[in-house]
């Protein structure tokens, strides 16, 4: 602005200046001023020293906007009041005004009105009246942030042994096996060799007796189907192709064998699946149909003249696909396949059928294709199988449930097909159970990751303060807490899940079981790949290094949503699981029976939709446990209730029952969410209760209100559609997740402690 100005701008000394000089610096700061705006407070500031020639070439110098300050002289001029403010008492206090005024009193020069006028305008023209700006000026270099977190209040080690439960032994020797060197995570690897070192582990595992811990201890098992899933659950705080592996040979190959097989079989074939001399497939899903089950297309035809069973793939649609264990290693697979014995179909069975000779190439009629490079999990060799004409003997068919003679008489302790084949398949529930199990530790994993960085690591604060650790950001807390408390709830829904299972077998209840296991396997495995992903984020750059876990965790867990049974399909079991209760009860969906069942529940709904309760947003009755089991509870009703109304009306007016429930399908897989969710809640708040050390009660209470409060919160809008919550309840609530986050907060590096997960096998050095 003035072609007087100086090649370089040093600091003005003179006292008459000093008013001005914080203003100078915060427009040349703030870095998104316009040359008029500037040109504004030139104009302003050079009004106050139209009677002082040198005064206002100083300072048009630096106000020119032709020629900014250079990164230096603004430096320089940051030092200038820094070195004057010492002098000034409560200076960060003031706005940039009255600190410049002070500084200019302090070097002798009392500004006059036209100064303190010019100076005030600037002040108000850049928007800067409170005392923040000169604080960012005058804040000292930051202290070193002091690493101690606080300790924890509850018996860390106690609780994760109750975690552990009663296969807490078995779970010890895991980890310590599991943390050996010849464990460790390895990256960068091609496909063949993940493929050769998860069969090397795998065979390891095998040597310990881990994959036998489920077989007969007459042919040298554990005779302990809980036993192997709390292997299960264990291993998968480890290596995800690993455990998969396990699974495919010792749960599903395995477990076939022992569940849909007789004695002959289990002394045949245990023995070697148990060493893993006698790799294994499991081959159900078909490229046409995969959880469809009941119609896929593989044929198993019985040839009396010879006692063989013929297996034939009829085309392209009907080949096994996506077979762990086919492409590379398996030498047999138990095959579900059509039975047909002299031209009658018997609907689906299960059949031994080799695929590898000793040698291991492919037998006559096996044709094994290799499924190839996947998203993740690349040390299973995914395969697909197809049978031209494939013989095996009679006895190789599974007769537990079904057997055919030498004659070729087909014979069966159950008459309907279709039960038949729903006792079969529910004999193979505990693979879902195992994989909820698998995909809550994997939660647990990333959480323990993602919260031990937050403590560590830290980003902006107060100034002259320590930088303010992430965790203590309320933003941060709603990113992990919420999500600890549910993998919690979860924990202790499965544990009694595993227990209703082991318990349930030949019970009349296991086809409620079943119901369970599907809808909390669709919930823990959707649970996972959330907090998978909100956990990568929360750590940032570094969460997205492979040496941090979160690449494998993410690529190799996402899977769990879709095998074993599609989550979007298994809610939909679910549904039909309740309404299947639900009509049984009310005598086919009557009208008489609606009207007795909707008149029972006209009292508690008036009860719980009264004015008053809908209102009520006080700390303690939201944090009752009644109100929020309550409300969970009252959903799942309301949705089950009008589910059935809506079906009964499209059957009533003549409609296809399979049209009226898919026309009804996004209503029921609300239904079978919020069931699984009250179900949770359900057993969360049981296990708290029955806990005997006082204070891991009051830690896992407050985490039972996270949870609660945390599914009601993020379904506010149906329950305010519906007249349970005003708004202003719902604000009520939103507010106490956001208090019991900031409670839960100094105890969640101890909760994720808790989980019990050696250093070696979460091995991310963020958390470590």
């Amino acid at each position: 602005m003035s072609p007087d100005a100086p090649p370089t701008l040093a600091p003005p000394t003179d006292p008459r200046l000093a008013a001005y000089l914080p203003l100078i610096y915060v427009a040349w700061a703030d870095g998104e001023l316009t040359d008029d705006e500037i040109r504004t407070i030139c104009d302003r500031l050079a009004t106050a020293s139209d009677d002082d020639p040198p005064c206002r070439q100083a300072l048009a110098g630096w106000l020119d906007p032709e020629r900014p300050p250079t990164p230096s002289e603004h430096r320089r001029l940051l030092r200038r009041i820094r070195e004057l403010a010492p002098d000034l008492p409560d200076a960060a206090d003031l706005s940039l005004a009255e600190l410049g005024l002070e500084l200019a009193e302090t070097l002798g020069h009392r500004p006059g009105e036209r100064e303190r006028a010019a100076i005030a305008q600037v002040q108000e023209a850049l928007g800067l009246g409170d005392a923040e700006p000169a604080r960012r000026i005058l804040e000292p270099i930051r202290p070193m942030p002091e690493e101690e977190e606080a300790g924890a209040r509850f018996d860390v080690g106690g609780l994760t042994r109750r975690l552990d439960g009663r296969h807490r032994e078995l779970r010890q020797r895991l980890r310590r096996i599991l943390s050996r060197p010849e464990f460790a995570y390895e990256y960068g690897l091609g496909r063949e060799e993940q493929r050769a070192r998860t069969l090397r582990l795998a065979k390891r595992l095998a040597e310990e007796g881990i994959g036998a811990l489920s077989f007969p201890a007459e042919v040298g098992g554990g005779g302990d189907l809980t036993a192997f899933i709390a292997a299960f659950e264990t291993m998968a705080f480890h290596d995800h192709s690993l455990l998969v592996k396990m699974g495919v040979q010792f749960g599903l190959f395995g477990g076939s064998i022992l569940q849909l097989g007789t004695e002959g079989h289990h002394r045949r074939f245990l023995p070697r699946v148990a060493t893993l001399e006698l790799p294994g497939c499991f081959a159900m899903s078909e490229t046409g149909h995969g959880s469809n089950v009941q119609e896929l297309e593989t044929v198993a035809r019985y040839d009396a003249a010879t006692g063989e069973l013929v297996v034939t793939t009829p085309h392209a649609r009907a080949r096994k696909d996506y077979i762990g264990n086919a492409a590379r290693d398996g030498r047999m697979a138990t095959v579900f396949a059509q039975l047909e014995v002299e031209g009658e179909s018997y609907g689906v069975h299960a059949l031994l059928v080799p695929i590898r000779d000793e040698r291991g190439e492919p037998l006559p009629g096996v044709t094994i294709e290799d499924c190839g490079e996947k998203m993740g999990l690349n040390g299973v060799d995914n395969g697909r199988l197809s049978f031209d004409g494939v013989r095996v003997p009679r006895e190789n068919l599974l007769d537990r449930f079904a057997s055919v003679d030498e004659s070729g008489r087909y014979t069966s302790p159950i008459t309907s097909a279709s039960k038949r084949f729903f006792v079969m398949l529910g004999t193979l529930v505990g693979g879902r159970v195992s994989v909820a199990l698998a995909g809550n530790s994997a939660a647990k994993s990333a959480l323990a990751i993602a919260v031990r960085y937050a403590v560590r690591r830290r980003q902006f604060g107060p100034g002259g303060r320590p930088e303010r650790a992430l965790l203590d950001y309320p933003s941060h807390q709603r990113r992990l807490l919420p999500r600890l408390a549910t993998t919690y709830a979860l924990h202790f829904a499965l544990e009694h899940l595993v227990q209703r299972y082991a318990d349930s077998a030949g019970s009349e209840d296991r086809r409620e079981v079943e119901t369970l296991a599907a809808g909390l396997k669709a919930y823990s495995t959707w649970h996972a790949t959330d907090t998978i992903q909100e956990g990568r984020e929360a750590c940032g750059g570094q969460g997205y290094l492979a040496e941090n876990r979160f690449a494998s965790l993410k690529a190799d867990t996402d899977v769990f949503t879709t095998f074993e049974g599609d989550n979007t399909v298994l809610l939909q079991l679910v549904a039909k699981g309740l309404l299947s209760g639900y009509r049984k009860q009310f005598h086919d969906l009557t009208l008489l029976g609606l009207a007795r069942y909707l008149a029972g529940r006209a009292a508690i709904t008036v009860a719980e939709l009264n004015p008053v309760v809908t209102r009520l947003r006080d700390e303690a009755h939201l944090r009752d446990r009644g109100f929020q089991t309550g409300a969970l509870l009252w959903r799942e009703e309301h949705l089950l209730s009008s589910l059935a109304r809506r079906l009964k009306t499209r059957i009533d007016g003549g409609g296809d029952p399979f049209d009226a429930l898919s026309e009804c399908q996004t209503h029921a897989l609300a239904l079978a969410k919020a069931h699984v969710e009250s179900t949770v809640l359900e057993r969360f708040a049981a296990a708290v209760a029955g806990l005997e050390d006082a204070a891991t009660r009051e830690v896992l209470e407050r985490l039972c209100d996270l949870y609660a409060l945390s599914r009601i919160e993020s379904d506010r809008g149906w329950f305010q559609e519906h007249g349970y919550l005003e708004g202003g309840k719902a604000k009520a609530i939103r507010d106490q997740v956001d208090r019991l986050c900031a409670e839960v907060r100094p105890q969640a590096v101890p909760l994720v402690n808790a989980f019990g997960i050696p250093p070696a096998l979460l091995a991310a050095p963020i958390a470590l």
